[in-house]
């Protein structure tokens, strides 16, 4: 066999090795997400609150550890805690799995105790409401440190023309299988008599079945994902360091690249403002404009189903235009749609409809190329480390948006106004972004520029 048959034989069989990882870390989406639609935004906030509700006492306040919090609040802070203990531990496992190689252990024990913790849910019953925020705080945090470590695995299994493609089919997956565990979730809830159990019964098992399902699919991606060696050396980092330390020397490191730190601002903007949209839409359904839970659950459905087809559509749409220029038109689309919710009469489900489809249309495919667009501005062998950074980052902005809708209702007494001044978040994103050579800045980061980005 001559050396040019060997070449591209050897160049095959990396092309079949490269396909099957990527097959494998899409599962990843499809296993966890689950967590994220059924748990995290739809059963768990409510259920947690009722059983909160159940232990407060005369006054509508718990005692977690003696300290008086209003039943309504548990939830809100709890979610705010696991963010806290994610932040302190995320940058220093990335850290660690970019200075040992050894990112698929790290990825195994996370998705794990996430999904044991959220296993565990079926337990919260009756009073047991410090349970359930103990659970919480392990859930979503785990989950935030399992998803930095998967989504650093982007540049090491896909070359730069392919990663848009990719991120936007690992996107897919997983609103795919929210969509389908929310539909059966829902069947059990809406028919709990007719299976036999009670209401409550019926959301401790909805809860526990997401930990069962992100616990059983995760084995594929772990079985098909490989550790690579470390890209450069541990020689002057400290074996260990705290996590708060750890961060702060990423983004000291992140300095010598100010372009990824351009981007990576430009997207905490606009990325606040879609987290904003969607945590308060059914907010803004339910209080503006009278709709009943039986529509914003429809609502929710079809996001889900409609990402899907989102997050594949951009992803081809980038192949012509590139990753910049699809996200700047998703943000003009963001636009367009909060003003259009501005205007929905009150009362008319359809409406609302058509602005959930709209976001679904969008949402999937900013966030997946947003992801695969700052994976070319990573310097090679620090993948783990910038993207607890990047997740860091992300859910630390998460407050602002909330405060600027609640700032608006709070001044003008109207969750239209409230709405509509989401709109900042994508104008200012939009302009951010624009301004952001990134063709220089994937350069500059030491990486291949791509033809089209």
């Amino acid at each position: 066999m001559d050396t040019e048959s060997v070449r591209a034989e050897a160049a095959d069989d990396d092309a079949a090795g490269r396909r099957r990882e990527q097959r494998g870390w899409y599962f990843y989406d499809w296993a966890c997400s689950v967590y994220s639609t059924s748990v995290l935004t739809v059963f768990l906030g409510p259920y947690l609150t009722s059983v909160a509700k159940e232990a407060a006492d005369a006054g509508g306040y718990v005692h977690p550890l003696g300290i008086p919090v209003r039943a309504g609040s548990f939830f809100a802070y709890s979610v705010s805690l696991s963010v806290i203990a994610a932040v302190l531990v995320m940058p220093l496992v990335g850290a660690a799995a970019d200075r040992t190689g050894r990112k698929k252990p790290f990825l195994a024990a996370a998705a794990y105790t996430g999904a044991a913790a959220t296993t565990g849910m079926f337990f919260l019953s009756g009073d047991r409401y410090l349970l359930g925020g103990v659970l919480l705080v392990v859930a979503n945090a785990a989950q935030s440190v399992a998803m930095m470590l998967y989504n650093s695995y982007l540049p090491q299994i896909a070359p730069p023309e392919e990663r848009d493609a990719v991120s936007s089919r690992g996107w897919a997956f997983g609103y795919a299988a929210g969509s389908l565990v929310l539909v059966v979730n829902l069947v059990l809830y809406l028919a709990h008599d007719s299976f036999g159990v009670s209401e409550s019964t019926a959301v401790r098992i909805c809860l526990a079945s997401a930990g069962l399902w992100w616990g059983g699919f995760t084995l594929i991606p772990l079985l098909r994902l490989r550790d690579r060696p470390p890209a450069v050396t541990a020689a002057g980092r400290e074996a260990s360091v705290p996590g708060l330390r750890q961060l702060v020397a990423t983004y000291r490191d992140m300095r010598r690249h100010p372009l990824t730190l351009a981007f990576l601002l430009a997207y905490l903007v606009y990325n606040d403002g879609i987290q904003t949209v969607i945590s308060q839409a059914s907010v803004y359904g339910s209080e503006e404009l009278g709709l009943s839970q039986s529509t914003l659950i429809v609502a929710i459905l079809l996001v889900q189903v409609l990402a899907v087809a989102g997050a594949l559509t951009m992803g081809r749409l980038s192949r012509t235009y590139g990753a910049k220029r699809t996200i700047l038109g998703s943000l003009v689309a963001w636009t367009l749609t909060l003003a259009v919710g501005y205007f929905l009469p009150s009362g008319a489900p359809v409406g609302f409809f058509v602005l959930a489809a709209a976001i679904g249309l969008v949402l999937g495919g900013s966030q997946a190329l947003s992801r695969s667009l700052f994976s070319h501005l990573v310097p090679p062998g620090k993948e783990a480390e910038y993207f607890s950074a990047y997740e860091v980052s992300d859910r630390g902005m998460s407050w602002l948006g909330p405060l600027v809708f609640g700032i608006t209702y709070q001044v003008t007494g109207s969750y239209r106004d409230a709405i509509i001044s989401l709109v900042i978040f994508f104008v200012l994103g939009f302009l951010l972004l624009a301004r952001v050579p990134v063709r220089r800045a994937i350069a500059d980061a030491g990486n291949p520029v791509p033809e089209r980005i």
